[in-house]
């Protein structure tokens, strides 16, 4: 897991090819600028999806990981506390292929992510967005999608 302003976007640059576009494109784009909705970069293999939301209350939290993908969750407007915890602390549900969804219950420890800063999760990271820092709040959020290259 990563957790980063975009101030410091550019220490990260080299990691993969992926990841290189999709921080490219978190320094680029006005992100509250833009639409809600999936925006194509390279199909499957590398895509933004921006979401509008409220925030909610943790007991209404889900964790969550997936094994094609890597997110890159990124705070356009708003607060949102996320969840972090490495698979092998969790209880570990069954792998839902055509979601590319891993459930997962237990304990982790949370980051409170501002407009402005971005966190990426590996495969091995369970996470749970969407929640409230101290009360419900609307958010917008650019999570970009990078497809794991066999390999």
């Amino acid at each position: 897991m990563i957790f980063e302003s975009l101030e410091q976007i550019q220490r990260y640059k080299g990691l993969s090819a992926g990841l290189d576009r999709a921080l490219d494109f978190l320094s680029i784009e006005d992100l509250a600028a833009l639409p809600a909705g999936r925006l194509d970069m390279d199909g499957d293999n590398l895509y933004a999806l921006v979401q509008e939301f409220s925030t909610r209350p943790l007991e209404q939290g889900k964790w969550e990981a997936h094994r094609r993908y890597i997110d890159v969750q990124c705070v356009a407007a708003g607060r949102e506390r996320m969840g972090f915890a490495h698979l092998r602390d969790l209880s570990v549900g069954e792998y839902v292929a055509e979601k590319d969804f891993v459930p997962a219950a237990g304990k982790g420890n949370f980051v409170d992510v501002y407009a402005g800063a971005f966190v990426v999760f590996f495969p091995e990271d369970a996470h749970m967005p969407c929640l409230a820092v101290d009360e419900p709040e609307p958010v917008k959020k650019v999570v970009i999608k990078i497809k794991i290259q066999p390999g």
